[in-house]
């Protein structure tokens, strides 16, 4: 708790170690990690996105799961809380997990930055 106001503040104090979250990573995913990283990727398409009418928020590494769960709600609708559970669990487990990979990603960034600027400063220095 409070990590957002944390951030924001840090943010604002030092713009340099605060990484942007509206942009991509600025150092090379690889980077610091000795066997190569899986790439992830998409595992629904534009057509069927659109086919769904997801928004912009849905529109993430766990689409797929999303699909899934609307086909059920549309194949069970008067019952498709229960019947759906499945779904709808799979669903959101794949959101908490892409949650805790973008924090995860984050972090790696914002300590990357600082010992970037922590290298900088022993070398003019």
């Amino acid at each position: 708790m409070g990590t957002k106001l944390s951030v924001s503040i840090e943010g604002a104090t030092k713009p340099e170690i605060a990484p942007r979250t509206d942009r991509p990573p600025t150092f090379d995913p690889q980077f610091g990690f000795e066997k190569p990283r899986k790439v992830r990727e998409m595992k629904a398409t534009w057509e069927e996105m659109e086919q769904f009418k997801l928004t912009a928020g849905q529109r993430d590494y766990c689409a797929h799961h999303l699909i899934e769960l609307m086909k059920c709600q549309r194949a069970n609708a008067p019952f498709a809380g229960h019947m759906c559970d499945d779904k709808r669990n799979a669903w959101d487990k794949c959101e908490y997990e892409d949650y805790l990979m973008r924090i995860k990603e984050f972090e790696r960034e914002r300590r990357l930055l600082m010992r970037k600027q922590r290298k900088e400063a022993m070398a003019a220095a």
